[in-house]
């Protein structure tokens, strides 16, 4: 093989074997690089002349860990992975050193928790993220990393340094090298040439063995119980979490071997389970989201340095922070001073708190308030990248802002609107520049929730489709592409979602039942809660500005608004909120509205199945998403799954709207949604996508073949 195809490069250096991954972009220990390691290892140990080994990463990466692709698909005869490696290691009589420049993350870091010694560049990253992808380490993470933080964190009989394990592997977090280093996990730190002090310390410490798996520990049943508590229920998405506590305390109960041995039954149990593949799926699904068919392949994002936000509302404050908190620095226009003076002790008060709770130096949360000015005067944005509009969910008012900031803003910036529902083709028609305009809807509170809708008018050049997808990640948002239809993608989809709840409340059913029902299937909170959340005000307005429907709606939401009752700003909406209080308290007072209002309709009130509601609202959610992929708002299921999950709080371990579909059994929900046609009207027309699926046998999303058990 030459040199230059090699994924492992072997280097001898004064007795010692320097063997470097290559495997770009992130040294991932797929069948391939697994195979080449394994050999060069066995190699390594059967030459006399090698007294050490240094295993290291080229490309800013140890290693990333396992190829996830490889999880989709049997391994082939004979293939190799990375517990092969660690094997390799552990059966050597060599000395290992593992030199970490930049991430050791899963396998990565389960295969510098072989060697004998770990040291890191101050840059490096170590963690144990798996259980993000609903599984647990299956390298021996579980064995290795609470035996090594025992015998490094001795107090309490080395309860101190498995509970550092525990926290690491159940929250998926990662050490820099600084806290490696403190916690015991590094060896050292090294400012200088890596390798060479690797090369060093691997001929200072030849011939000694410094193996985890030689150590053992002891975990009290209290201190498992403990964690145990500490994690969701199994079905509530706490399956992994429970396995992994289990994997842990085999560790203690057992022998190395066996201790692996259990490790390896309980991923494989994970892997093939339900919630494994809802995670893996949003992990390729969010990859895929962020590739645009059919863009220009000359269509180059344009870089954003700067950027001004048009509001100082409480959504046009999140915003600026969150352009603040990516290095961005952000004007914000407003000319009401009250407003500016709120929005700016909103902006204080945030960062402050950031201090308090550790998440923030100082010094960083300075520099962000600092990055974020106020401005009066349009003319002041002229030298901005982007610009962000914020303002009233009205189509006139944001038409004049539009038309403000074509005059204003230099040729080439991306103008872009926050609406969460409005034409993008009509706001864009109010400058002379349509090509520069997108929608960028931020979800509130825009600096905490992680997604972003980006919206494609019609005018909208590939150019600035690409500049607002590059920038979604450059602000460490998910972006989502989606067409320019009412409500876009995510408020079309809770607009039939929250139409089923307000007729089931009109059925029989009280918002109370509803949003606990809602709740018990997996959401942080029901529909009604959402609304009181979001404003009540809100969605009244909204609905002005809907178009026509061929059927009824209800007017619950008109009712509540009627009645002075906004939400959680008022103090009482769906829910009464005493004291400013953020938890739900029932109202008797909202049912007897909701009872008058099935009475005005003349429906006779029946009891209603905790089912009922679950199947009624998703089944929406999902005869919606169906529409929304048919009409090509959407681009991909997956994109819908990403953004429920991302902006609404859909349970991810269900693996969103469209994964659940095909779990469920897209048949059975096109014929519940044919029958709520006859009996309940228009509204559960179902989508032809979703009669085309049904009546195929086909799903929504690929499904993995079978998953590797290696």
């Amino acid at each position: 093989m030459l040199a230059s195809s090699r994924i492992v490069t072997p280097e001898d250096r004064s007795g010692v074997r320097v063997l470097t991954l290559d495997n770009p972009p992130v040294n991932s220990f797929g069948n391939a690089q697994s195979s080449e390691l394994v050999a060069e290892l066995e190699a390594a140990a059967a030459d006399p002349s090698v007294r050490a080994i240094v295993i290291t990463g080229r490309n800013g990466f140890f290693s990333g860990g396992a190829d996830i692709n490889e999880f989709q698909r049997p391994p082939g005869p004979g293939a190799k992975n990375v517990r092969d490696v660690i094997a390799a290691i552990e059966k050597s009589d060599k000395t290992f050193v593992a030199a970490i420049d930049g991430p050791a993350l899963g396998g990565g870091c389960e295969v510098i928790l072989a060697c004998d010694y770990r040291i890191a560049t101050p840059r490096s990253r170590i963690g144990l993220p798996e259980i993000l992808l609903g599984l647990l380490p299956g390298g021996g993470g579980t064995q290795r990393l609470p035996r090594l933080l025992a015998k490094r964190n001795p107090m309490n009989n080395g309860l101190a340094g498995i509970q550092i394990a525990l926290d690491m592997m159940l929250k998926g977090s990662f050490k820099d090298a600084k806290q490696a280093k403190a916690i015991g996990i590094l060896d050292e730190v090294v400012e200088g040439d890596l390798i060479e002090r690797a090369v060093a310390l691997a001929l200072e410490r030849a011939g000694t063995k410094l193996r985890v798996s030689s150590l053992s520990i002891t975990i009290p049943p209290p201190m498992v119980a403990m964690a145990h508590g500490m994690v969701p229920p199994e079905d509530k998405g706490g399956f992994a979490a429970h396995k992994l506590i289990d994997a842990v305390v085999a560790a203690a109960d057992y022998d190395f071997a066996h201790g692996l041995a259990q490790e390896r039954r309980l991923f494989v149990e994970l892997l093939s389970g339900p919630q494994s593949q809802s995670a893996v799926h949003l992990f390729f699904a969010e990859r895929e989201s962020a590739k645009i068919p059919g863009l220009d392949e000359h269509a180059k994002p344009k870089e954003i340095a700067s950027a001004a936000v048009v509001g100082a509302g409480t959504m046009g404050t999140g915003i600026a922070m969150v352009f603040a908190n990516a290095g961005i620095p952000v004007k914000i226009i407003e000319v009401n001073a009250e407003q500016i003076a709120r929005g700016s002790k909103h902006v204080g008060d945030t960062y402050d708190a950031q201090v308090k709770k550790g998440r923030l130096t100082p010094d960083k949360a300075k520099a962000r308030v600092e990055s974020i000015t106020f401005v009066d005067d349009y003319a002041k944005l002229g030298d901005v990248d982007v610009a962000v509009e914020a303002v009233f969910e009205s189509m006139a008012v944001k038409k004049e802002v539009f038309g403000a900031l074509d005059k204003a803003l230099k040729p080439g910036a991306l103008l872009a609107s926050n609406t969460s529902t409005l034409d993008i083709d009509e706001i864009a028609s109010a400058t002379s520049r349509p090509e520069d305009v997108v929608g960028l809807h931020f979800f509130a509170p825009a600096n905490v929730m992680q997604l972003l809708e980006v919206v494609r008018g019609k005018r909208s050049s590939d150019t600035s489709i690409a500049t607002a997808m590059a920038l979604a990640k450059k602000l460490k948002k998910k972006g989502v592409l989606s067409g320019n239809a009412f409500g876009f993608i995510g408020n079309s989809m809770v607009m039939a979602y929250a139409r089923e709840a307000y007729f089931l409340a009109e059925e029989g059913a009280t918002p109370w039942q509803i949003d606990e029902a809602i709740k018990d299937f997996g959401f942080p909170m029901g529909p009604f809660a959402m609304a009181d959340l979001s404003g009540i005000d809100v969605g009244y307005k909204i609905s002005l500005e809907a178009p026509k429907l061929p059927y009824r709606t209800s007017e619950i939401g008109t009712r509540m608004y009627e009645a002075g009752r906004l939400g959680q700003k008022t103090g009482k909406g769906f829910f009464l909120y005493p004291d400013g209080a953020r938890k739900p308290t029932r109202d008797p007072e909202v049912e007897k509205i909701v009872e008058a209002e099935s009475a005005r309709l003349g429906i006779a009130r029946r009891a209603i199945s905790d089912e009922e509601i679950v199947e009624r609202c998703m089944y929406a959610l999902i005869n919606q998403g169906a529409k929304l992929l048919g009409d090509g708002i959407a681009l991909r299921p997956g994109d819908i799954d990403i953004v429920y999950i991302f902006g609404y709080g859909f349970p991810w371990y269900r693996g969103g709207p469209m994964w659940w579909a095909d779990t469920v059994g897209v048949e059975k929900i096109y014929d519940r949604v044919s029958a709520w046609h006859r009996e309940l009207g228009a509204q559960w027309e179902p989508a032809p996508l979703l009669a085309e699926v049904a009546k195929t046998g086909g799903s929504f999303a690929p499904r993995p073949v079978a998953a590797a058990a290696g």
